[in-house]
């Protein structure tokens, strides 16, 4: 049974102490995947059932599909040979709990299992005592002990009553030991009284009963259950090979006409290389400026951030009033004062000036690490590799995007620039009562115009600072924290956009050089292609061959066992054949005999059946 795929699992049994293990085993005996429950029951030694034996039986005689598979085996039937008592108690029990059950055998493991063993010993071994039994006969005290079996197997010879009297003679003599009454026993009837041993036991009928209900009635069930869970697998295999069978054999099969079919697609590989550059820019272009996606584009952008707060910090702490005193004087030479409102109108310029040439700086850093970055992304792309395939080249996309990076560097140059002019003219909030801008500027005043001379001013300077820094540290975050970021991503998304468009459609005006390009390189190109398509049609063949022998296998155990409508589909040489066109039959009537027939149902039938018939012919002879 176990050659024939069949899987023996030990459970821990219904009356096991743990009542998670006794769980398990009804979880088994209830599972859909057994094929048969052996029940060892105890009442052949003990008499009774066991209250979980009990449980057992009443649980499935409810259900008709665990009931059929069950098999009841009463072990250690050899003790109910000795005792009358226990006899008919055995016979009572199954004759009431088990009158619905065909599946009750009688056994005695122990003189079935070793009685088959010893069949294959002799005079030589001492039947088995010197081999099979070696360990439990080991001389204590020069005296051999005497195995379990042997004792068993004289009691048996001796007052068992199941040997026939007309072909058993035997005599257990008193005088000898168990171990010499069994050798010489067995020396002198020999295999007929092994055969008669192994007949009582009852294991070959059990064996019998077994292997005929898993050969000839659930094996047959099994193979259809197999073939119905097999049959969509085997249908999608089935279609797959064919599928790719025919998109094989549809290929061209010369050189000159893979070369044709490859220039008639020329145009459409063009346009997939063009969809696809200007899909990764706008993907790119996405990806930089409505998420956060772009790690390196943020990393370049909060190091503007910090360059623009970090100089004008510098720029505040560098400030001097001596020096912007010194220049708004040299400005007016007939005057020798100068108002507050002269130094802070120098003040703001030069912070202006100063932060306009840092984010230019850091603005046009940011755009080209952005560039460099998506000039490399687009160079590793599969459609980048395609175009220099159809062209030899990257129709120029390098250069434009560095000629559209230079672009771009002007605009936000420019957008820079504008940004920092702003910071020259106050904020309302400079002079809005109520403000610390406002405040400030009071107490600037204050200071700075107590007298008229040089040294008033310059005592006046860390005021001045402080006013400096309320206006300048409002407009520095206006522009990192929301102003200027806007202002690159419309720039990199106007430019980018435009210019991806007019580059998907410059590529797909190539065509006529692609075609030149590529005709020098097709004929190694198309003989390559015929020996791949001619290789993968090979190897799809032997998945084939291979698919209809495993079918053919299983086939044919279902046609053994008269399970012919279980059948697994094979594929066939029909199959493999490029379906032919349905020719057009229909009758060409003329206008004015179109509007003056009646076509009834029976004459769009009728046509109907010449075309089939038609087109079976040309079936058949197209098939080998």
């Amino acid at each position: 049974m176990l050659k024939d795929g069949n899987i023996l699992i030990d459970t821990p049994g219904i009356d096991a102490p743990v009542k998670r293990d006794a769980d398990l085993t009804y979880r088994k005996i209830e599972d859909s995947d057994t094929s048969a429950v052996v029940c060892v029951l105890k009442p052949a030694s003990a008499g009774d059932m066991t209250t979980e034996e009990t449980d057992l039986l009443e649980r499935t005689r409810s259900n008709p599909g665990i009931r059929d598979r069950l098999f009841y085996v009463f072990n250690r039937v050899d003790e109910t040979w000795y005792n009358t008592q226990l006899r008919q108690r055995l016979d009572n029990l199954i004759q009431e709990q088990f009158r619905d059950s065909s599946r009750v055998y009688r056994t005695s493991g122990l003189l079935g299992f070793y009685g088959s063993q010893i069949k294959a010993a002799g005079r030589g071994d001492r039947f088995g005592l010197d081999t099979l039994f070696a360990k439990n006969v080991q001389d204590t005290n020069a005296h051999e002990e005497t195995p379990q079996f042997v004792s068993e197997f004289n009691r048996y010879c001796a007052s068992s009553g199941k040997l026939p009297a007309d072909r058993f003679r035997i005599d257990v003599k008193s005088y000898e030991s168990p171990n010499e009454n069994y050798v010489r026993i067995l020396s002198e009837q020999g295999d007929p009284l092994v055969e008669q041993l192994i007949l009582d036991s009852g294991i070959e009928e059990f064996r019998t009963a077994v292997t005929r209900y898993l050969t000839e009635e659930k094996r047959p069930l099994l193979l259809a259950n197999l073939a119905d869970d097999l049959q969509p697998l085997c249908i999608s295999l089935r279609k797959s090979y064919l599928e790719t069978w025919r998109e094989l054999e549809s290929q061209p099969q010369d050189i000159e006409a893979i070369k044709e079919q490859e220039l008639r697609q020329l145009s459409k590989e063009l346009k997939q290389v063009g969809d696809a550059f200007q899909k990764d820019i706008e993907w790119e272009v996405n990806e930089a400026i409505a998420s956060a996606s772009n790690s390196t584009l943020e990393r370049d952008f909060l190091k503007l951030k910090a360059r623009m707060v970090s100089r004008l910090d510098e720029l505040l702490n560098t400030f001097s009033v001596g020096e912007v005193h010194k220049r708004a004087q040299a400005s007016h030479k007939r005057n020798s004062v100068v108002p507050l409102l002269g130094i802070l109108t120098e003040a703001f310029y030069y912070l202006a000036n100063g932060l306009e040439d840092v984010l230019v700086e850091s603005a046009v850093e940011v755009v080209t690490n952005f560039f460099h970055r998506l000039t490399n992304r687009v160079k590793q792309q599969e459609y980048y590799r395609n175009l220099y395939r159809l062209l030899g080249n990257d129709d120029s996309i390098e250069r434009n995007l560095n000629l559209l990076l230079e672009r771009v560097k002007k605009a936000v140059v420019n957008e820079a620039r504008t940004e920092c002019d702003r910071y020259v003219r106050e904020r309302p909030e400079f002079y809005t009562e109520g403000t610390c801008a406002m405040w400030q500027l009071r107490q600037t005043l204050q200071q700075a115009c107590r007298g008229y001379d040089y040294q008033n001013m310059i005592e006046a300077e860390p005021a001045i600072r402080q006013l400096l820094k309320l206006d300048f540290e409002q407009k520095v975050k206006e522009t990192v924290m929301r102003t200027f970021r806007q202002t690159i991503n419309q720039t990199l998304n106007y430019h980018l956009l435009t210019s991806a468009s007019q580059q998907a459609e410059a590529i797909l005006q190539q065509y006529d050089q692609a075609r030149l390009y590529l005709s020098q390189i097709l004929d190694k190109e198309a003989e390559e292609k015929l020996k791949t398509n001619r290789r993968k049609q090979a190897e799809v063949e032997q998945k084939i061959a291979v698919y209809n022998r495993a079918i053919a296998g299983i086939n044919t155990c279902l046609e053994s066992m008269h399970l012919d409508r279980k059948k697994l589909p094979e594929i066939n040489g029909s199959d493999l054949l490029m379906p032919l066109p349905i020719p057009d039959l229909s009758p060409q009537l003329e206008v004015s005999e179109v509007l003056e027939a009646d076509v009834t149902a029976e004459t769009n039938g009728a046509i109907a059946s010449l075309a089939e018939a038609e087109h079976q012919k040309l079936f058949e002879k197209s098939t080998p």
